[in-house]
């Protein structure tokens, strides 16, 4: 028996039903609409050669389009790498060697971006594809894409999201699951209990989508409302009150954020944030990087105890989740363990009791291999199989999870360990920040010391006055050996679209060696 999740079955039932529609420009896809293009695209990528297990990256803005071949991919058994527009053409075309893409499907606004795998595509095979009016160098997907039948291809199979981590500590790495040729509305058993069973998605769910479409979550929360046959309402580009207004519009009912676009809500007048009825939220979605605890206790003094966290990596081999009833009464966690078994170790990979900090691992988890990179995969596992996202933490007695920060970013200052994760979320509770990463930096005395660079939301009140205030709001609220020594300003902090801070951009330059 087949079951309810697939667009194909949407489309016979409620065909006129809108699937998709940004958020900006308004213009949408209807369940029927999608169905017949990405079995169009599902046609044509066959046509290009690519066969079940094969690979496509795709390079486009938040768009209808990317979701069309997003499903076009799915329904044909591909393997889809979604890459991010913010990566530069030397890292773009990394990704699109290394995934083994045979066919790279961009938009007009990232061909700059693709400019290194144009300029390579005679000697590496790759087929070029633009959506819309196509530039030179390029085929044209639309027109291509209009030749073909909306019916189904012959040997339709599930496909799989094969994207890569961040990079926030270094070059990013595929993350594949070995290929299962399994029916097309195959959901993700991991999807399945977070959007259904934790946050109560279904087929009369409208989900606003803020976020960049290339990220993992973003990419299969909507997946899965497509799947569910709901509708999702995509936004071009986050702004913390056009959100807020969405959410009134269109009467959405859940969504999935970062804890960043909380802090920016947060800021806005008062009453800016009243304005907006945001009543028939039900669930909201929130993971992707650390939510200080005082953000977390206002966002559920504002919107309700509506909160759902939860603690993965695009990885996907394990995964906590706590309910925002639950983190009340644990205040800080990230919740218990629902896929796999949570492990914390000392250096010597020694299991730690309750209380003690160590490094997190998930036992018993999904299998997971960094593509092309066999001592990567190796480094995230230890002896007994169990593996790490590289992230420190404890977990208390009755087994929830606390993170104080990823291993690499630890200070060692005059022997103490000292987790920058701490520190950030007493700084960003100061009106005057707006954003703020604290890491290691070289001292003769101590080894390392405690040092903040903080992007005020006036970069006129950035001097010295401003940093011995915050050294002292932060001396107010945490043990000096925890509080910057010295603070820095900066008009914008490296974070990536999705609200994960690539610290090590900031880091970085104050390691290294005088020329």
């Amino acid at each position: 028996m087949q079951n309810m999740s697939h667009p194909s079955i949407h489309a016979r039932t409620t065909p006129d039903k809108v699937a998709y529609q940004m958020a900006g420009s308004g213009e949408s896809l209807t369940y029927r609409q999608l169905d017949e293009r990405s079995n169009q695209g599902a046609h044509l990528l066959r046509q290009l050669g690519l066969k079940a297990g094969d690979h496509v990256a795709l390079l486009l803005e938040n768009s209808l389009a990317f979701m069309e071949i997003v499903w076009a991919a799915q329904r044909a058994g591909l393997y889809y790498t979604a890459i991010s527009r913010y990566l530069t053409p030397g890292e773009i075309a990394y990704i699109v060697q290394d995934c083994g893409a045979k066919v790279f499907i961009v938009s007009a606004a990232s061909a700059s971006g693709a400019s290194e795998v144009s300029a390579s595509a005679g000697s590496s095979g790759v087929q070029l594809y633009m959506v819309g009016a196509a530039q030179p160098g390029y085929r044209s997907w639309d027109e291509a894409l209009a030749r073909q039948p909306t019916t189904p291809i012959a040997d339709e199979s599930g496909g799989f999201d094969m994207l890569y981590s961040s990079g926030t500590t270094g070059r990013p790495k595929g993350v594949k699951s070995p290929f299962q040729k399994k029916p097309i509305d195959t959901l993700s058993p991991l999807l399945k209990v977070l959007c259904q069973d934790m946050i109560g998605m279904s087929g009369s769910s409208v989900y606003l989508s803020p976020a960049p479409l290339y990220h993992a979550a973003p990419l299969r929360f909507n997946v899965m409302s497509a799947a569910l046959g709901g509708t999702s309402i995509i936004m071009e580009k986050f702004d913390a009150e056009t959100y807020l207004g969405l959410v009134e519009k269109h009467q959405v009912t859940h969504s999935q954020l970062v804890p960043t676009m909380f802090v920016r809500m947060l800021k806005l007048p008062e009453e800016v944030r009243r304005r907006h009825d945001i009543s028939t939220l039900k669930g909201a979605v929130h993971a992707a990087a650390p939510c200080p605890a005082d953000v977390k206790t206002q966002m559920i003094d504002w919107w309700g105890p509506i909160l759902i966290e939860y603690y993965a990596g695009t990885e996907a081999q394990g995964v906590t989740v706590v309910s925002s009833q639950e983190w009340l009464s644990h205040r800080g966690t990230v919740g218990r363990c629902f896929v796999g078994s949570l492990k914390i170790l000392d250096e010597e990979g020694q299991e730690q009791p309750a209380g003690e900090i160590g490094a997190v691992y998930f036992a018993d988890g999904l299998p997971f291999a960094y593509h092309n990179d066999p001592v990567k995969t190796a480094g995230a596992h230890n002896d007994k199989g169990w593996s790490t996202l590289g992230d420190v933490g404890y977990l208390d007695a009755e087994g929830y999870l606390y993170l104080t920060d990823r291993k690499a970013y630890m200070i060692i200052s005059g022997g103490v360990n000292i987790y920058p994760q701490e520190t950030e979320d007493v700084l960003i509770g100061h009106p005057q920040v707006a954003d703020v990463a604290v890491f290691g930096v070289p001292s003769a005395e101590m080894g390392e010391e405690v040092k903040a660079v903080v992007q005020p939301r006036d970069m006129a009140t950035a001097g010295p006055e401003l940093a011995t205030e915050l050294i002292a709001y932060c001396r107010a609220r945490l043990s000096p050996i925890k509080c910057p020594r010295t603070v820095d300003f900066s008009a914008e902090l490296p974070r990536t679209p999705t609200g994960k801070l690539v610290k090590r951009h900031l880091r970085d330059p104050y390691w290294a060696k005088p020329s």
